[in-house]
């Protein structure tokens, strides 16, 4: 022991920084490794964690449910009108994006775009007798994840709503998503004014009995190279689509020349297409939707299926867990305001555009996209940096979508609900920001996280299914 005290301090310091910078200060040599109690501490879960950790049976859940992610082929297949592709829309339901939620809890921009969707409808004449509907239950209100489709924002699907039907070839599932309206004044952001209304119902209409011909007669519909390429062209898929919404353009030029249709109609289909650099978006949630689902259902995996929100909380789904949903309050959002707005306008994270991460796209994929920083906040490293950062908490990465920063590696993919847990590292999220009254729009963008506790929930609601499964004793 004498000798020990005679040599010079040299000290390995676990956990806080300042440990170590107190021995360094003092004359002392100390290496630092950042480290944190997994489960954020939280004894139980921290117990579940460690029982699962290496169980076998998990391991080979997550090996079939990541195989039939990374085998998905999404096509885009048709534009449908929303009642004839989801047989439960055939009645008096409209779908939101997110978790569960009743009418009373709503944000406002969400309430706003059920209002809107109603008299889209027709199914009342004002916005007092809308609300009043909605809030009396005679209109049914439910995620679009329980009917296979996604939303971004407010994520509202009515009955006589065209959406984008995707096809995963490789398995046969399907997957929908709404048409993205454009900028301004928006149903998305819960706007229902009457220019909402008659540009919704343009879509509906002359839009759509253009638009459909050319979907089907697309000379190549299969989205995965599509949104490959995208990436190596700026974009990350969620808040930036310019390069994917330039590519499908072309092709739907093309297709809707063929269709013989009236000039002055391809004129106005086609210059709208132009006029929304976030046309694509909505397409490549469905395209995500498509995958996620391939690898949903597989008794006791952890991989994460769905990340979804509804302007107050915050849900995921796991693979191994079925129709279950674990919610915790969104976390805030660190962004960039527009002039004359603050984080006291903002409403909580909202939207179903999460789909994109949860397939290692957007903030996952944000090394592929610098200018994003732009719009998000911080740094082109930083963009990078949240990539790789992504990589600790994934089961690995997709060789289909890979980032030209990163030496073309592929994007970090198949969220592990044990290593997020196990890390600390929360999934990165890249967002808009809608404003907390109905209708005004968006008033910025940043960049968010998962909240742990619905990691944590998943973790104990799988732990419980592992007893009905052949392997080892729990």
């Amino acid at each position: 022991m004498k000798s020990l005290f005679q040599q010079d301090l040299r000290v390995v310091n676990v956990g806080l920084q300042g440990f170590a910078d107190n021995i360094v200060s003092a004359g002392g040599v100390a290496t630092n490794l950042s480290w944190a109690p997994p489960a954020g501490a939280d004894a139980a879960l921290g117990w579940t964690l460690a029982n699962m950790v290496g169980d076998p049976r998990i391991e080979q859940a997550n090996r079939i449910a990541y195989e039939r992610y990374l085998a998905a082929q999404p096509r885009l297949v048709d534009l449908v009108l929303a009642r004839d592709a989801m047989p439960a829309l055939a009645e008096r339901r409209i779908l939101h994006a997110g978790p569960p939620i009743a009418w009373a809890d709503m944000c406002g921009p969400q309430q706003g775009a059920i209002c809107g969707a109603i008299l889209y409808e027709g199914w009342a004449k004002t916005l007092e007798a809308a609300e009043a509907m909605a809030a009396s239950g005679s209109v049914a209100l439910e995620p679009c994840h329980a009917h296979g489709a996604v939303g971004p924002m407010a994520g509202i699907i009515s009955p006589s709503m065209p959406v984008w039907e995707v096809e995963n070839t490789a398995a046969g599932n399907r997957a929908f998503c709404n048409l993205n309206e454009g900028l301004g004044k928006v149903l998305r952001f819960g706007a229902n004014s009457p220019e909402v209304l008659e540009r919704l119902r343009w879509l509906g209409t002359e839009f759509f009995a253009a638009m459909r011909p050319a979907v089907k007669n697309l000379a190549d519909a299969n989205l995965k190279p599509l949104m490959a390429q995208a990436l190596h062209m700026g974009d990350e898929l969620h808040n930036r689509n310019a390069a994917a919404s330039g590519l499908l353009f072309k092709r739907l030029t093309l297709s809707l020349l063929g269709c013989h249709l009236d000039s002055g109609v391809i004129q106005r289909v086609l210059a709208f297409v132009a006029g929304n650099d976030h046309f694509f978006l909505n397409i490549s949630m469905a395209a995500c939707k498509s995958m996620s689902d391939a690898a949903h259902g597989v008794p006791g995996s952890s991989l994460v299926t769905v990340m979804a929100r509804n302007g107050v909380n915050f849900g995921i789904r796991l693979s191994g867990t079925g129709e279950q949903w674990f919610q915790a309050p969104a976390n805030p959002i660190d962004g960039l305001y527009f002039p004359g707005y603050s984080i006291a306008d903002a409403a909580a994270d909202l939207g179903d555009s999460a789909i994109t991460e949860t397939n290692g796209l957007g903030g996952f994929a944000m090394a592929a996209s610098p200018a994003i920083v732009q719009f998000v906040g911080g740094t082109p490293t930083d963009a990078t940096e949240n990539s790789r950062r992504m990589l600790s908490i994934t089961l690995g990465s997709n060789p289909a979508f890979t980032l030209p920063a990163l030496n073309f590696g592929g994007t970090p993919a198949g969220i592990d609900a044990r290593l997020v847990a196990d890390s600390g590292v929360l999934p990165i999220i890249n967002t808009g920001i809608a404003h907390r009254r109905a209708g005004v729009g968006q008033i910025g963008a940043g960049i968010t996280t998962a909240p742990m506790a619905c990691f944590g929930g998943a973790l104990a609601a799988l732990a419980k299914t592992l007893p009905t499964l052949p392997g080892r004793a729990s």
